[in-house]
């Protein structure tokens, strides 16, 4: 199979598709990889890296689409790219289509295969390829909102971990899954005051078993979270409905209940964000204020860390991208139920069913 490699193009994104390693072992399978040159200048992988491996370097994204039969990507394709994919190529990246219609239906239009990182489902319920990203984006979290809070970037001049004598900064974090569980991690770690909110007993049940004393796990309802909003100088949004378009568990209204200069970190925002008021932004300007509360809403968080992103990507995409090429698309999807669940829309038919719901759109089994 001929495996292609773009630069990835979204604003601020620093990450590549493949390490070197990974040209390596397709190349010592047989299969041709196709790298656009500096597309791992942002993780600090050069040129030369790639060739020693075995790959064929290409100077425009345009070479990149043209020869390969799969792309092998970070993020979604961008309009730019859209006319550049044909019918049957296969595309293996992030997609969050429930995040955009446009999206959408430009890929059912392009009768692509759309194989989506975010919903390969593993034998056990996990999501592997979202998974070290979420831990990274989790992380970042507290780290931007760290710096958000600070008076210079409009937020309420709040230290994190206080000092003796001054209270520390009170996070709330919505969800507690990876990116939650993650944030909580790092927010404890500040020795700030900490809770986290979901609404499966069972995993809060075992957080309060493994997290630090200053994380307290609470049953997220309506009244709850309005009760945290309250007390919050720093709210986390880490809500994840595999495939499907993220809750709004905050309201604008519920915006008045907050602190003037608290801060929302919405990672939830590539899945449409679970804060009503939260509009993608990038890592260039990635604030901006609503009822006094600064919103931070960078649909690529991990890609401004790029070389641990990329590293931690790499290291789960790898085992997929190499039984997609070595058995081809077709007989991969019909064999491993895995990369079955990772097809969103295959050749202008919608594959995954949260998707067809989110927008209303005829759902069509991959089996059939």
């Amino acid at each position: 199979m001929i495996v292609g490699v773009p630069c990835e193009i979204k604003d601020d994104e620093y990450r590549v598709a493949m390490l070197p390693v990974g040209v390596e072992e397709l190349v010592q399978r047989g299969h041709t990889v196709i790298m656009q040159a500096g597309a791992g200048l942002g993780s600090g992988l050069a040129d030369h890296a790639y060739l020693q491996a075995g790959a064929k370097m290409v100077s425009t994204i345009a070479d990149v689409y043209a020869q390969a039969e799969m792309v092998v990507k970070v993020k979604e394709p961008l309009p730019s790219e859209w006319p550049l994919l044909r019918e049957g190529q296969t595309l293996f990246t992030y997609f969050h289509f429930a995040a955009s219609r446009k999206l959408t239906e430009a890929m059912i239009e392009r009768k692509a295969v759309c194989l989506a990182y975010e919903t390969l489902t593993d034998a056990h319920g996990r999501l592997p390829l979202l998974t070290p990203m979420s831990e990274v984006a989790g992380r970042m979290s507290i780290q931007e909102g760290a710096k958000f809070l600070e008076r210079p970037q409009q937020g309420r001049g709040i230290l994190l971990g206080g000092v003796p004598g001054v209270a520390p900064a009170h996070i709330t974090i919505l969800g507690g899954g990876v990116v939650g569980a993650n944030a909580a991690k790092i927010a404890a770690g500040f020795q700030a005051d900490v809770a986290i909110l979901d609404v499966n007993l069972d995993r809060l049940r075992y957080l309060d078993d493994t997290m630090p004393p200053n994380v307290n796990c609470l049953f997220s309802d309506r009244h709850t979270i309005r009760d945290q909003l309250r007390l919050a100088d720093l709210v986390i949004g880490a809500v994840l409905i595999p495939g499907a378009k993220a809750p709004h568990l905050v309201q604008r209204s519920d915006l008045r209940l907050m602190k003037p200069g608290s801060v929302i970190i919405d990672v939830a925002i590539d899945q449409g964000g679970c804060i009503e008021t939260s509009e993608p932004t990038t890592h260039r300007n990635p604030t901006y204020s609503v009822e006094d509360v600064v919103h931070y809403c960078v649909t690529n968080m991990p890609g401004a860390v790029g070389r641990t992103s990329t590293f931690a990507l790499c290291n789960v995409t790898l085992p997929w991208v190499l039984q997609l090429a070595d058995k081809g698309t077709d007989v991969a999807l019909r064999t491993s139920k895995p990369l079955a669940a990772s097809a969103n829309i295959v050749r202008g038919q919608v594959t995954n069913e949260a998707v067809a719901q989110t927008f209303d759109l005829p759902y069509s089994p991959l089996a059939s």
